[in-house]
């Protein structure tokens, strides 16, 4: 029936002998019948999972055939095909996960023709059970991450699982107000929305996502991007199959004081891209959080198969910009996290910096204190530090309180208070009706004419005069 194209009833009659096979070697091994008999019955059943296997992939074929056609409603589009001449995949005896499970074997057999029957052969010399499971490992192995195809993959939507976020929050402090352009569904927005985070966000693709405040994201190439003024902090989970350009882009237009990216392991790896040089040799990453077992359920946006581990490793790649503009110190730290460990754990809070050590946490009750393995900066330190961005903001001559000023630069409130009380003593800026602020002639001269050196200059200048 294979041979004459009937593969609908190969596939049944196959799988039905391959049941019996297999129960009739089950049987054979419980009542310790000879070695002989026990081969033939795994015969048997090995044949039957060859013409089995060969039935699903032509099949597989067919139902591509007719999704291309139109025929047969594809993942995303109306389960009802307008027509005379549609079918259903229960009609040529297939679930969507059978589909999916028939394609890998496609794919196996033609990024390595004959792994199948190779495959199940090698089980019965080995003297062992060619079964369904083993074969589909099998294929798997064959074909790696490999598995879909860029048209399959589409615009690579995989969304990041919320054990990722609970590590990430967890062991690092972000500016409090973050970019995240490849938004997807939100599963990086809702959890750092949850920290306390301002989150920015954009996406290829319009999926009419919003955040908290009603804000919606904006749609286009995050690769033609252009830098949001003041170098706000990002975290994302790039499309793969970008990932070099993507990250690049982020180091040399966007310059975020600090990214969080969430990759393939394999990105240590590779040297012939000259992006992924530049982020990994030129501008590397300070501290790269590998995770100890594979992530749950980094599946793709049309996913029909059984929810299970991906099967990549993955971890955080994290960049911090040193003070001259470069990243990193050219020795990346590499440590090893379980995501488990942060299942219940507290987000650091937004806008304090630094990071905490995993080592710490991991033999810590939930009611004892980080430990901080970068030292928290004195509000005066970051007044410092933030100043010439707070004074260049004062351009956009709207009365404001610590408030905006926080949502505006990306600090913590405590920070925007201290600035505030700073710039006032230094006569920048003067208190209005409502407890709100406005820059004095002296500060829109300074925002209008100076570049950043000599805002600090003439900072330190008035502290000098004020002391």
């Amino acid at each position: 029936m294979l041979d004459e194209g009937d593969y609908q009833a190969a596939l049944m009659l196959s799988s039905g002998a391959y049941d019996q096979a297999k129960a009739a070697a089950s049987f054979a091994s419980r009542v310790k019948a000879g070695e002989q008999l026990i081969g033939k019955a795994r015969r048997m059943q090995a044949d039957a999972l060859l013409i089995e296997s060969r039935a699903k992939i032509a099949l597989a074929d067919q139902v591509d055939e007719a999704q291309a056609a139109g025929t047969v409603a594809t993942a995303g589009r109306p389960k009802k095909v307008e027509g005379d001449h549609h079918f259903r995949l229960e009609d040529v005896g297939l679930s969507k996960e059978q589909v999916y499970e028939a394609r890998k074997l496609r794919d196996a057999e033609k990024h390595e023709p004959g792994i199948v029957e190779r495959a199940i052969q090698a089980r019965v010399e080995a003297g062992v059970e060619p079964s369904r499971a083993a074969l589909k490992k099998a294929a798997g192995h064959a074909i790696g991450t490999k598995t879909a195809s860029k048209e399959e993959r589409g615009d690579d939507l995989y969304e990041t699982p919320i054990e990722a976020m609970r590590t990430l929050l967890a062991l690092e402090s972000f500016g409090l107000n973050v970019l995240e352009p490849s938004v997807g569904r939100g599963a990086i927005l809702r959890p750092l929305e949850d920290a306390g985070y301002e989150v920015t966000i954009s996406d290829l693709v319009d999926r009419g996502i919003s955040t908290r405040h009603g804000e919606c994201q904006g749609v286009g190439d995050f690769l033609t991007s252009i830098a949001i003024e003041g170098g706000w902090d990002i975290v994302t989970n790039p499309p793969y199959g970008v990932a070099n350009a993507y990250a690049a882009h982020a180091l040399r237009e966007h310059k975020p004081r600090k990214m969080a990216l969430l990759l393939n392991l394999n990105f240590q790896c590779g040297y012939e891209d000259a992006d992924r040089r530049f982020v990994m040799d030129e501008n590397p990453p300070s501290r790269i959080y590998a995770f100890a077992h594979r992530l749950p359920m980094m599946h793709r946006d049309d996913w029909q198969g059984n929810r299970a581990s991906s099967q990549m490793n993955t971890g955080w790649f994290v960049w911090e910009r040193n003070e001259d503009g470069s990243y990193g110190d050219g020795h990346p730290r590499l440590i090893r996290v379980v995501y488990d460990h942060y299942e219940t754990a507290e987000a650091l809070p937004p806008g304090a910096g630094g990071h905490v050590s995993p080592i710490t946490f991991a033999v810590a009750k939930p009611d004892e204190e980080f430990t901080r393995t970068t030292p928290r900066k004195t509000s005066e330190e970051r007044v410092e530090e933030e100043i010439h961005r707070a004074i260049l903001w004062l351009k956009e001559l709207e009365p404001f309180d610590a408030v905006k000023l926080r949502r505006g630069i990306g600090v913590r409130d405590s920070v925007a208070v201290a600035l505030i009380e700073a710039m006032s003593a230094n006569g920048l800026i003067h208190q209005v009706d409502d407890g709100m602020w406005m820059p004095t002639a002296e500060g829109m001269h300074l925002t209008a004419n100076a570049n950043a050196a000599d805002m600090v200059q003439a900072w330190r200048a008035g502290k000098a005069v004020a002391a």
